[in-house]
């Protein structure tokens, strides 16, 4: 299937999707980021009380169905989202070639390899992990000191505003939703604007009458349109919002925020690595850390937040140690440009205010610049240890090494605003990961890694999954004399 043609964009429609209806009326047109792509989709101002679950009762359904029975459907939805045989899949595919940080080869890898997630062993790892079975199926009793204490995780009425850096969110929500036994209104992004709906239609075409399939709807609004979020972010609609997104997209949500509502945040996040000297002691080692980092940050054009932006490397802030951390950006990038064309590639649609910034430090002395002439991607090389000053906004395989004289110097640059942190050598990744933890890192991986892993446990230092249900607990006591005793 060939997914490179350019979509007319005057015929993209984006349904809105209400628990099993696909709505294709009261058209308005949008556009998506960076002005590449106009598609049109239902005015939700049309369709608000349909979209919300008035009666939370009307979870029940929803309880009908074992953990097993949830697994079985989400199995068998895993076989029909198959790019080659799903043709609003093919739909996702074309119109997200328009508009994206990814080529249509990558975006085809990215798709075949969708099905694995529902694998119902992946699904498994997820769920004890995460939240536990036994919580899933039923009441679980704990005995207390002074009584007996059921506990039970139940679904709740959420808005998932979701990123659009990659579909994989998308298909995680509707897992995630399904699994916790939620009804779920999926905000998409501009950037990803078909991905949930294929899926959502997908299941409509497999079991329009599931619990399942009528507990998911998909819907795009423009972000901040307070007629919408105003009416839909209301404890007497929702109990959750799950939010995705950046600082702005973070603020305007927890405008809305009052008793009733619980905010699972998952904020925009930069990822980093801390090279050790080791890195340094060898040809050999130097070859081995700079395919690892070119991983880190080239795998998927840098648009996670898995992603790596900024590389401490130990090799001293002196003469010598700035041509070996110079050397080292010249290595990571030559091996950023030899990556398999179907996970990474010169950036389709190369940021041309990154690009102003790169050609603006070209020719300063604070800076060493290797590649970014066109569309390849960079390695900018701190001539000291300091980061460029758009370091926040580093993307389209650009990264920044910063020479630091040790460790210690690597770690003080570590934030809660840090999430994965690739560390080389691994025996490394032990000494120095209590300190990365309190100083904000969320995820410890071996350099190379950062891309690599599956959905279950924490992401972002919660657990999502966790966060999304309503823990509900049944106490059980009998008063004898006036006072209270565990039965």
């Amino acid at each position: 299937m060939n997914i490179t043609g350019e979509p007319d964009v005057s015929t993209i429609t984006i349904p809105l999707i209400i628990r099993g209806r696909v709505i294709e009326d009261n058209l308005i047109e949008f556009g998506a980021r960076g002005g590449g792509l106009h598609f049109k989709a239902p005015d939700p101002r049309k369709y608000l009380d349909d979209l919300v679950l008035a009666n939370p009762a009307d979870l029940a359904d929803l309880y009908t169905l074992s953990v097993d029975d949830i697994l079985d459907y989400l199995e068998e939805l895993g076989t029909h989202l198959h790019l080659e045989r799903n043709r609003w899949l093919q739909q996702a595919a074309t119109i997200k070639a328009a508009s994206s940080h990814h080529t249509a080869e990558m975006m085809r890898g990215q798709l075949l390899a969708m099905p694995r997630q529902l694998r119902r062993d992946a699904m498994l790892e997820v769920i004890e992990n995460n939240v536990g079975r036994p919580y899933l199926e039923g009441w679980v009793e704990h005995v207390m000191s002074d009584r007996k204490v059921a506990v039970r995780a139940f679904g709740a009425r959420t808005v998932h505003a979701i990123a659009g850096n990659g579909s994989i969110i998308a298909l995680q929500t509707i897992m995630n939703n399904a699994i916790s036994r939620g009804d779920a209104i999926i905000k998409i992004p501009s950037n990803d604007p078909f991905f949930a709906t294929a899926v959502a239609r997908t299941m409509i075409e497999m079991a329009p009458n599931h619990p399942l399939t009528r507990h998911l709807s998909v819907a795009y609004w423009k972000g901040g349109d307070r007629e919408i979020e105003s009416f839909l972010y209301d404890a007497k609609h929702v109990e959750k919002i799950v939010a995705w997104g950046g600082f702005d997209s973070m603020r305007s949500i927890r405008e809305y925020l009052a008793p009733g509502i619980d905010l699972v945040a998952l904020d925009p996040k930069l990822s980093a690595s801390i090279i050790g000297a080791e890195a340094f002691e060898s040809e050999a080692a130097i070859e081995e850390a700079a395919e690892r980092a070119a991983r880190d940050i080239g795998y998927f054009n840098q648009g996670g937040c898995v992603s790596a932006r900024t590389l401490y490397v130990v090799t001293g802030e002196d003469e010598a140690g700035l041509q070996r951390a110079n050397a080292f950006g010249k290595a990571v990038f030559e091996a950023i440009q030899k990556l398999p064309s179907h996970l990474s590639t010169p950036h389709p649609q190369f940021n041309q205010d990154l690009k102003a910034e790169i050609d603006g430090i070209r020719y300063g002395e604070d800076f060493r610049v290797i590649g970014g002439r066109g569309a390849e991607g960079a390695i900018i090389v701190s001539q000291q240890d300091e980061l460029v000053d758009f370091s926040d906004r580093l993307d389209c395989r650009v990264a920044n090494v910063v020479p630091v004289a040790n460790v210690k110097a690597a770690l003080r640059h570590l934030t809660i605003h840090t999430q994965t942190i690739g560390i080389y050598p691994d025996s490394l990744k032990d000494e120095i990961r209590d300190e990365c933890s309190l100083r904000g890192g969320q995820r410890i991986v071996p350099l190379g890694f950062a891309t690599a892993g599956n959905l279950a446990g924490p992401h972002d230092a919660i657990e999502p999954l966790r966060r999304m249900v309503r823990w509900i607990r049944d106490d059980s006591l009998q008063v004898v004399s006036g006072t209270l005793f565990a039965e």
